[in-house]
């Protein structure tokens, strides 16, 4: 049988006189240049710290090379830097680059304990996973897992890290609420089949407010869109209107979440609310007139024509009181459009078509928040058996989402990137060659000259050092 060899030099074949031969025996080069910037970030944010002090760690401290403060800052840059598995971290795990950003005094790993470990100064796989296997009723007597996390703290942790991104409290904030699937492939527990997906997966709900994270729950998905909205509502704006006791909040949706528990909810605490409304033929029927005019309109420009109507409609059975609807009589080439919002803001405050047109399309922006959260940060890279392990993967994907929402906010403001999505700001700002050397007083790290993106960097690099860094409190939940 034929001993199959990995060579250790490549050649390529160019178009150049010279013979072109590679290897990796460069030493120690990063090709994660950037990831000083989150460093930077962490810095100034403290997020990383405030996420580890929601776990409780049981292993002995003078048997541990890595403290959880480390392991989850390892796990969080990991997906930052575009590492979706844990199997990346065992060549990772080699990065001096990494490990000085984490903090690790010695980022060449001479002096760990094991000889095996030697060059490592980062955990593996296997000790990282588990953050997520661990059961919440761990204790010291486990023999390997013993980092439990508190994710009541964790919920907290998110709304307080919102809280602090502000200087001085807001008149009035706009609460998006979303639900998204998250496909599964195995047999995970909570494993359902949701017939509008028409697929087996997970349907975690999202609530943000602008570009800040409040809440990513990993729900199943054999039950409604709006299944457990009022819960996460009520602790989340429970602990903002703690901090802010006088801002006016909106929560803003599609029909998903139109029920009448939620909109008596909100009446009854004083919260305003803007809901896509399912259209049915009474809708129709009341929108009727409008919708001749829109067509007309169509007629005599040939192009699409917008009528906007406010209508008090209550439903035969469900809804409690008569309520604001706003509706879209819109005629297109291909025919009638006709859409439907429900709303507590009155018609005096906010006219029909403002309303529609400004406040409800607004919710748009959400869903590139959630793209980046499940495309560019693997929040749907939910594989592990146990709810509770992939609800922990969901964590660690919006930790990852907090940190480069602060890079954009306090390190691109000002620069033509200042709306970069997390896939652009990994490729322009995290993916650079540099040398790396270690010296007994400092860490030297010689960048690629040859790097576009140069100004780019240098100008996040100074926002940042301008930035002020966050005063921390202990968490209000």
């Amino acid at each position: 049988m034929t001993t199959q060899c990995i060579p250790t030099e490549l050649t390529f074949p160019l178009q150049t006189p010279r013979e072109v031969r590679a290897s990796f025996d460069g030493g120690t080069i990063t090709s994660d240049g950037g990831a000083l910037l989150l460093g930077q970030v962490e810095a100034k944010t403290a997020i990383l710290e405030q996420f580890a002090a929601c776990f409780t760690d049981h292993r002995d401290p003078d048997l541990i090379e890595h403290p959880v403060a480390d392991l989850l800052a390892q796990r969080v840059y990991g997906l930052a830097l575009g590492y979706e598995d844990l199997n990346d971290h065992d060549t990772l795990r080699r990065d001096p680059l990494l490990a000085t950003v984490i903090g690790k005094a010695d980022p060449t790993g001479t002096d760990r304990v094991r000889p095996a470990d030697r060059g490592k100064p980062l955990a593996g796989k296997s000790t990282l996973n588990r953050l997520e296997l661990t059961r919440p009723e761990a204790t010291g007597a486990e023999r390997y897992k013993k980092i439990v996390a508190n994710t009541e703290a964790i919920d907290c942790f998110l709304v307080q890290v919102f809280l602090q991104a502000h200087a001085q409290p807001p008149s009035q904030i706009v609460l998006d609420l979303d639900a998204t699937d998250d496909p599964l492939h195995g047999h995970q527990e909570g494993r359902f089949f949701h017939g509008y997906y028409k697929e087996f997966c997970y349907l975690p709900l999202y609530i943000f407010c602008g570009e800040h994270l409040l809440c990513a729950r990993l729900r199943t998905a054999d039950n409604d869109a709006s299944w457990g909205t009022e819960e996460e509502l009520e602790r989340i704006i429970t602990q903002i209107r703690a901090a802010w006791p006088n801002v006016r909040i909106l929560l803003r949706a599609d029909s998903g979440f139109c029920r009448e528990r939620l909109m008596s909810w909100c009446e009854a605490r004083g919260i305003d609310y803007l809901f896509g409304l399912a259209r049915n033929s009474r809708l129709e029927e009341m929108l009727a007139e409008a919708l001749a005019q829109a067509h007309v309109r169509y007629l005599a420009t040939g192009v699409a024509a917008r009528v906007f109507a406010d209508l008090e409609y209550q439903t035969r059975d469900s809804w409690s009181r008569a309520r604001r609807v706003v509706g879209k009589a819109e005629y297109l080439p291909k025919g009638p459009n006709p859409r439907f919002v429900v709303t507590s803001l009155a018609a005096e405050e906010r006219a029909a078509q403002p309303l529609y047109e400004q406040d409800y399309c607004g919710r748009g922006e959400m869903e590139n928040r959630i793209k980046e959260q499940q495309l560019m940060l693997f929040a749907d890279r939910t594989s592990t058996a146990t709810l509770r392990a992939n609800q922990l993967r969901l964590y660690f994907s919006s930790v990852a989402y907090l940190l480069l929402a602060a890079l954009r906010r306090l390190g691109l403001a000002g620069t033509g990137q200042a709306r970069a999505q997390c896939q652009t700001m990994r490729g322009q700002l995290f993916k650079i060659g540099a040398l790396v050397r270690v010296t007994v007083r400092k860490v030297w790290v010689s960048f690629s000259s040859a790097w576009p993106y140069q100004e780019l960097f240098r100008q996040v690099w100074a926002n940042l050092q301008r930035a002020p860094r966050v005063v921390l409190h202990p968490l209000r939940c």
